[in-house]
């Protein structure tokens, strides 16, 4: 390679900010007569993949509360090259004041060696579980990506040699932001982990409707006073923290299905050495 690294975290940042708009610009106008049919191609499979892990559910059935987190242990187990970023660039730029900044990204596989040393640092994968357990205690919604804006940033080259575990929020997240209404390709770009699923006790649900208003996907319907999970849902497990009454759950298949199909997922667009 002529360039040992990509751009430092001042250009990088600076890159983020300029297109920042032209990005939520995109989101909004997707699902446009004739706009969608210019917007959507930037947000197809394979250049665009997404899966929610629900890290940040503290309210479960029994003895499946740490299971996202493990299926993530599993992942970051297999993978021989990480690179931490020290700050969340989302977060950074937005100044945001309801989520820690210094939980940042994590990248997996050999093309994050090109990622500038100024974003954080190579890490170990006892370093990268400290980080999982960090954001999962945080709140944050936990996401497997493989999406062309982050090579581009990045410089962080073969696309195909790269996948980043992202930390999201609802507040300044750029992937989360503005999906209330979205088109084809950026719906389908969004997935639910294979084996997860949210269930509501309609028996002490009270009807209140707060699930439906934090559902960032728009996924939850409100029907004659009663929530219902429409086929949309991404399982990041917001609903499940927002509920006042904790009639919203998810179940979770064993963690061996979980993993398996977490990294078939993962194998079909990337190659970051996961078996």
């Amino acid at each position: 390679m002529l360039v040992k690294y990509g751009p430092n975290k001042t250009i990088v940042r600076l890159v983020v900010m300029l297109s920042w708009p032209i990005i939520l610009l995109g989101k909004r106008l997707s699902s446009y007569p004739v706009l969608k049919h210019i917007i959507n191609p930037f947000f197809k499979y394979p250049h665009n993949e997404v899966t929610a892990v629900p890290i940040n559910v503290a309210i479960a059935p029994p003895d499946s509360v740490s299971l996202p987190v493990e299926v993530l242990v599993e992942v970051v187990n297999r993978v021989h090259t990480i690179f931490i970023l020290d700050e969340c660039i989302c977060r950074g730029l937005m100044h945001c004041k309801n989520h820690p900044v210094t939980i940042g990204c994590m990248a997996l596989g050999e093309a994050s060696l090109t990622i500038h040393p100024s974003h954080g640092h190579r890490a170990t994968s006892e370093e990268a579980i400290a980080h999982i357990n960090k954001a999962a205690q945080a709140g944050l919604v936990a996401n497997v990506a493989h999406v062309w804006i982050d090579p581009v940033a990045f410089f962080s080259v073969p696309f195909h040699k790269l996948m980043f575990i992202c930390f999201c929020d609802d507040c300044c997240c750029l992937y989360r932001k503005h999906m209330k209404k979205r088109g084809e390709n950026l719906n389908k770009a969004y997935k639910k982990l294979p084996g997860v699923s949210v269930v509501i006790n309609h028996d002490i649900c009270n009807g209140c409707g707060v699930c439906a208003e934090q559902c960032f996907v728009a996924a939850i319907d409100m029907k004659d006073g009663s929530p219902v999970i429409g086929s949309d849902c991404k399982g990041c497990g917001r609903c499940v923290q927002a509920c006042p009454v904790h009639a919203v759950h998810m179940h979770f298949e064993d963690k061996s299905a979980l993993v398996k199909n977490l990294v078939e997922r993962i194998n079909a667009v990337a190659d970051i050495g996961l078996q």
